[in-house]
């Protein structure tokens, strides 16, 4: 009898350890689950991903059923534990049977379970959870009391049971997390994502076109020229103005002034009745702001302007959405481009050139929360208008001054010195030496 009564006791025993293991793989499951794809999946229909997406609405009624089911089992376990070892080895027993029972909750009630759980959470928290919820019901009068208790304990410290802040995620943890998103979402779309959300730290300052590269119609010209210019323009919307940038009369549509091109009828009166009223936006504008003026407006061009009102540049629809999706346009107007490569792995750069830009085409790490030109970095780190022939160095960017003109610096070449980590572009070293066989 007494052996009966033994085998009868280790069974229930094995049982308990089961069930221990359950409740702590059961724990570690459900908060492993990530919530976005919980929410998916919930979306899809999947009867799982939604018992267990119930389960986290109250996760204090949650954790309060595993854990008093875990207690239990735990308790319960212990207490035969130490009975069936005082039978086998009198008062011995006790030591042993702690010790012993210690080790194998560890391993087979604790870590294994627990570990199985946080690899593969989905594979156990969605069948767990039709168990779970019937214990749930079953044992709710003793978690609504403990519930209760925990709460207000919390309340206490200052912390709310019901704060769901914990699942906001900011911009900052959203750009990480399309970062890390793997081989679930391609390097060109991570890009396209990343750059909306860049859109917000960026203003049109960033991105527009400045006045002295900005194509226009200047009424003051004659209309031989004028016709000339218009005819070999390689773009569709042009900035008409009176002598002076300054005084923009309008915009002008190509496709509104085609057929009178064509017929040779175009006059200064015509072209000026042909241009839509200028749209002028401040440089401070945040592109996000920008994209949805610009839907709102029905507009895909913007004047710029400064807090004087002076026009200080153009900005078009197309900027903003290659911030988003990158280069998608062919540069017809190649000899004009800014980069240069050369035979020796350097590129002879134009001054005039947006850092953003060259950090984007040459993946280069150059400082861009400052200047916006290749010319305003270099005399901004001289502090000076610098003469031809002088070299300086940035982060791990070598520049050679070749040409300055109007004061500004209109070519350099750069090369990467090649070190072989990142160079720390915020704070960027500095020096100025005539150039020559060792410099």
């Amino acid at each position: 009898m007494n052996d009966t009564h033994t085998g009868v006791l280790l069974l229930i025993l094995v049982v308990l350890i089961i069930l221990s293991a359950f409740f702590s793989s059961s724990e570690t499951s459900m908060m492993s689950l990530n919530r976005y794809r919980l929410k998916h999946l919930s979306k899809e229909g999947h009867k799982g991903a939604r018992r267990a997406s119930r389960l986290l609405e109250r996760p204090d009624r949650l954790l309060g059923t595993i854990l008093v089911g875990n207690n239990i089992v735990n308790i319960l376990a212990a207490s035969i534990a130490t009975v069936v070892a005082v039978q086998l080895w009198g008062e011995a027993g006790i030591a042993i049977a702690t010790i012993g029972l210690t080790v194998v909750i560890l391993i087979f009630g604790e870590i294994t379970p627990k570990t199985l759980a946080a690899l593969r959470p989905e594979l156990i928290a969605f069948p767990v959870s039709v168990i779970l919820m019937f214990l749930q019901r079953v044992l709710y009068p003793i978690v609504w009391v403990c519930s209760t208790l925990s709460n207000m304990l919390l309340r206490l410290i200052g912390v709310s049971p019901n704060d769901e802040s914990g699942d906001q995620l900011t911009t900052e943890e959203l750009r990480t997390v399309v970062r890390e998103a793997g081989l679930g979402i391609t390097r060109s779309r991570q890009n396209m994502l990343l750059g909306i959300l860049d859109l917000e730290k960026m203003t049109v300052n960033d991105i527009m076109v400045p006045r002295n590269e900005a194509v226009g119609i200047d009424l003051e010209n004659d209309m031989s020229f004028i016709i000339n210019q218009l005819r070999s323009s390689h773009h569709t919307r042009l900035l008409v103005y009176t002598n002076d940038i300054n005084k923009v009369s309008g915009i002008v549509h190509m496709r509104s002034i085609a057929r009178l091109l064509t017929r040779g009828d175009l006059t200064k009166e015509a072209l000026i009745s042909a241009c839509k009223e200028p749209y002028f936006i401040p440089e401070s504008t945040p592109l996000h702001t920008q994209l949805f003026n610009f839907q709102k407006q029905k507009r895909r061009i913007a004047i710029v302007v400064d807090e004087y009102g002076d026009v200080i540049g153009l900005v078009t629809l197309e900027d903003i959405l290659e911030e988003i999706v990158g280069e998608f346009t062919t540069d017809m107007l190649l000899p004009s481009q800014d980069i240069h490569p050369q035979d020796d792995g350097t590129y002879v750069i134009d001054g005039s050139g947006a850092i953003r830009a060259l950090n984007r085409q040459l993946h280069w790490k150059l400082p861009a929360d400052g200047p916006k030109t290749l010319n305003g970095l270099i005399t901004e780190q001289l502090e000076s208008i610098p003469e031809t022939s002088v070299c300086l160095t940035v982060g791990q960017y070598r520049m050679e001054i070749l040409q300055t003109k109007d004061n500004m610096v209109k070519s350099v070449r750069v090369w990467d010195k090649g070190l072989g980590k990142s160079s720390t572009a915020s704070e960027p070293e500095k020096t100025a030496l005539p150039s020559g066989p060792d410099a």
